[in-house]
């Protein structure tokens, strides 16, 4: 298998039945179509824990915490014994031990690290979940655990931690890593990835904002980084097939104070195990 097939196998494929469902809705009724795909943008895949994660899921401290603002509970865990705490946060259909490899060089420094499974995500209960759900757990669990020396997030971990300093999250530094940006532009991939018309992802966004309540764009990572003064690093794969590299160039165009790691072929996922990714994230926290 060569380097580029290996990285685009990485991506989340849509089943077939799921495209056919799609196209069929989409001659059916407009309305009918956007709601099939806000039912999907929303359902995240639940993934068995590879056996590279079994450690610091054995190890971990875990326990289940609330979260109010969103009535729904989410599964903890606390990974190490040291007094400093970092925190970790994953990606769309991620979970709680996905970062395991950045933890554990963590806990060779002396911290520990507190992470979890989001709604709907690993063992947290539910079957759907959205960023605004990212972002109210990381606020809640910095009220629980906090405060927290250091964030990592992966893809929508990284957006989330942005938007969470956003509003009022404290942190010496943060590292963002495979983040997304731009609201509109994951949505209009999501909708290309379907095989439907791109106006309903005009749609989708109109359908999200009146069920929200609110602007998504207001939770695009760029707009949140124009506000976040502290320290960030980004880092992101030039081939990364599921978020393209323009995202880090866009959001460090909007940070204040900010480093960029481009890497090559090791796509959206297999870059959190990357020793040159580690050792980078280790210099910086430094």
């Amino acid at each position: 298998m060569t380097k580029k097939t290996a990285v685009e196998a990485q991506t989340l494929k849509i089943p077939k039945v799921i495209l056919l469902t799609a196209k069929l809705l989409e001659v059916i009724s407009p309305k009918l179509v956007t709601l099939f795909a806000a039912k999907l943008f929303t359902t995240p895949i639940k993934h068995k824990i590879p056996k590279r994660e079994h450690y610091m899921d054995r190890e971990s401290k875990q326990h289940v915490l609330h979260i109010p603002s969103i009535k729904k509970d989410i599964h903890i865990y606390h990974y190490g014994a040291g007094v400093k705490k970092i925190l970790l946060v994953h990606g769309w259909s991620g979970r709680g031990t996905q970062l395991v490899k950045i933890a554990d060089e963590f806990l060779n420094l002396g911290y520990s690290t507190i992470s979890f499974d989001a709604p709907a995500h690993g063992k947290s209960k539910g079957n759907s979940s959205i960023m605004l759900e990212f972002i109210e757990s990381i606020l809640e669990i910095d009220k629980e655990f906090g405060p927290f020396e250091f964030a990592v997030g992966h893809s929508l971990g990284g957006m989330s931690i942005l938007n969470a300093i956003k509003q009022n999250l404290e942190l010496k530094k943060a590292i963002i890593i495979g983040s997304g940006d731009v609201i509109q532009d994951i949505i209009d991939d999501f909708i290309k990835k379907l095989e439907i018309k791109a106006e309903i992802g005009i749609k989708l966004r109109d359908h999200f904002e009146k069920k929200y309540d609110s602007k998504m764009d207001f939770y695009s990572a760029s707009n949140a980084a124009k506000i976040v003064s502290i320290p960030v690093l980004i880092i992101h794969d030039e081939n990364d097939e599921d978020v393209n590299v323009k995202a880090a160039f866009h959001i460090k165009e909007n940070l204040k104070n900010s480093c960029l790691m481009i890497t090559k072929n090791l796509g959206h996922r297999k870059i959190l195990g990357n020793n040159e990714v580690i050792t980078k994230i280790v210099e910086f926290i430094n």
